[in-house]
């Protein structure tokens, strides 16, 4: 299932409009996984989608790209029979947010981080990826933004949004809802794979560990947790995902320690102990490596 699930990381990675116009997305099907009786798991091409519904109104949040936006749409009235009436973004990133124009458009609330706007409304180089990622459209900007979280009270239960500062970008949210025992991390979790840490987006491998290590406490054994990308997931998995973090942490800190620059850690394989099961995304060992040594940590 991992392996299912690296190339649509390797899509869905590629942020912005360039990257969605680079793709084709006629082949795209929007598959729905339901979480009890009033929430979903959609996926396609990008980020994880998740949808919460009842008599009040649809949460959606992230929305992929914008070319899929009419057949997530579609998803979205087949299992909730209304439209959209707030969206989050988990962060900035286009294939989380490239659905933000035509949603808001539809009458969508848009709610994100204040850095989410910020980094939206001024465009983005992305050097990692080759790529600069234009302004984009004022209906596609977050409307409501915070700084530190926000709660949604709809359909008779509470939805705790919360900013963890630094991770992959500067303007995640984690995305809980407590009475259903549900967790959204957006790209703070990658499910199976070595995570793109975005640096020109002041994301930091701490961060990450931090914003793991937050899911962990709102977490408990029987919560689903949807990842932004990789399959769903749970407490176990997420316990496993941070002990790598850490463990990457621990070997970058020590090769550097011994005067190590990054093409000799590459030289000495270093991640190798985490490689079985990690290296499955875009993000190859090398190719993770060298990017955490840009960090600067």
């Amino acid at each position: 299932m991992r392996r299912i699930f690296s190339f649509l990381v390797t899509a869905g990675v590629l942020c912005g409009a360039a990257a969605a116009q680079a793709q084709n997305f006629d082949a795209v099907n929007i598959q729905t996984t339901a979480i009890g009786d009033d929430l979903a798991m959609l996926t396609g091409q990008g980020g994880n989608i998740g949808l919460f519904f009842g008599p009040e109104g649809v949460l959606m949040i992230d929305d992929q790209f914008a070319p899929l936006s009419d057949k997530i749409n579609k998803a979205v009235q087949k299992v909730a029979g209304q439209p959209v009436r707030f969206l989050v973004n988990t962060h900035w990133h286009g294939d989380h947010t490239g659905g933000n124009e035509a949603f808001g458009g539809g009458g969508a609330l848009i709610v994100a981080h204040e850095n989410v706007r910020t980094r939206m409304e001024k465009g983005q180089a992305m050097p990692a990826l080759g790529r600069m990622v234009p302004p984009a459209p004022d209906a596609a900007l977050p409307v409501v933004t915070f700084k530190d979280g926000v709660s949604f009270h709809l359909n008779g239960t509470r939805v705790d949004v919360y900013h963890t500062a630094h991770a992959h970008t500067d303007g995640d949210a984690l995305v809980h809802f407590p009475g259903r025992n549900v967790l959204h991390m957006g790209d703070v979790y990658f499910n199976g794979f070595y995570p793109f840490i975005d640096g020109s987006s002041a994301g930091s491998l701490a961060g990450m560990i931090a914003g793991v290590a937050r899911g962990l406490e709102l977490a408990d054994a029987a919560t689903v947790i949807i990842p932004g990308h990789g399959p769903l997931s749970d407490r176990q998995e997420l316990v496993a995902y941070h002990a790598m973090l850490t463990g990457v942490a621990e070997a970058v800190a020590a090769a550097k320690a011994k005067g190590m620059g990054v093409d000799d850690a590459v030289a000495a394989d270093i991640l190798a102990p985490f490689d079985a099961e990690w290296a499955g995304g875009f993000m190859t060992p090398e190719r993770f490596l060298r990017s955490v040594y840009m960090l600067g940590e």
